[in-house]
């Protein structure tokens, strides 16, 4: 049982280091850029990166690190989970004073965090 929290807690873990390091390349890109993109554009956008990004951390990652029927729930609990935290990232930038970008919002966040977990989902061993 407890190897089986680990092994949860490590795909979470592993979905917000990889979201954190994506956001803050995104807050470097984006300065330039002061129009907002198209939502439904960007929401598109973070999908392909998630699933990219999903690609590359099986090269990393080969193996799922949820076994059984625990994959599944996964796949539904971890997004939410990871959008929850893009959410309160996006809150703390705003009580900064910071620009925050659609990422740190809970929809796109969980976008993101899906695309990458369907693709291990279905693509890992």
């Amino acid at each position: 049982m407890l190897e089986f929290i680990l092994e949860v807690l490590g795909e979470f873990l592993l979905q917000i280091v990889v979201e954190a390091l994506i956001e803050i390349g995104f807050h470097s890109l984006a300065e330039p850029f002061r129009r907002p993109p198209n939502p439904w554009l960007a929401a598109i956008g973070y999908a392909l990166f998630g699933a990219i990004l999903g690609g590359g951390s099986l090269l990393v990652f080969p193996n799922n690190l949820v076994p059984g029927a625990g994959r599944v729930a996964n796949l539904v609990a971890t997004p939410i989970a990871v959008g929850g935290v893009m959410a309160i990232i996006g809150a703390w930038r705003v009580r900064r004073g910071q620009a925050i970008l659609r990422i740190d919002r809970f929809a796109y966040g969980y976008l993101f965090a899906l695309s990458i977990a369907l693709v291990r989902f279905f693509f890992a061993a």
